[in-house]
């Protein structure tokens, strides 16, 4: 990602709930409330073990064709692409949206568009930001450390 110079970030909405279990798992997800009343879920559910090593094969496996210039990380799908064969930078970028957002269409996989960010110099990732330079750490992180009380006695250090 080093070296590009327009970055796009889309998260995915509800993104466990967006697979659908197997026919033969889903009696495996069965909960009986109180009542007697017995829930089995269609979709894959939060808290399952192997819930998060699914998903994330899912989505690597989905987009592995495009890693040139898509990186994913769970939920969070990351497009980035610098200026080449003949084409401008915003260019490229844009058909390498385009092939993602097809990709998710695809497949049925859907964006918290209020989460995404489309053609940006930087974008936010794991309290970091990630831009042309590389990564820098988030001014937030750092100012919250840099107001960090400078201890004075051995027992303020310990604390």
């Amino acid at each position: 990602m080093a070296g590009c110079t327009i970055f796009s970030a889309l998260d995915m909405v509800d993104s466990y709930y967006q697979l659908l279990m197997r026919e033969s798992d889903i009696p495996l997800t069965a909960v009986s409330t109180p009542s007697g009343v017995l829930w089995e879920w269609l979709v894959m559910p939060q808290g399952l073990s192997n819930a998060p090593a699914t998903f994330n094969r899912l989505v690597t496996q989905l987009f592995r064709p495009m890693r040139q210039f898509v990186q994913t990380y769970f939920d969070d799908i990351f497009v980035h692409r610098r200026a080449s064969e003949g084409k401008t930078a915003v260019e490229a970028h844009l058909g390498h949206l385009r092939e993602v957002l097809l990709c998710m269409r695809e497949n049925r996989l859907y964006a918290n568009i209020n989460k995404c960010i489309f053609g940006a110099e930087e974008i936010p990732f794991l309290g970091c930001f990630l831009g042309n330079d590389g990564v820098r750490a988030s001014p937030a992180k750092v100012c919250a450390i840099a107001q960090w009380p400078v201890p004075a006695s051995q027992k303020d250090l310990r604390k």
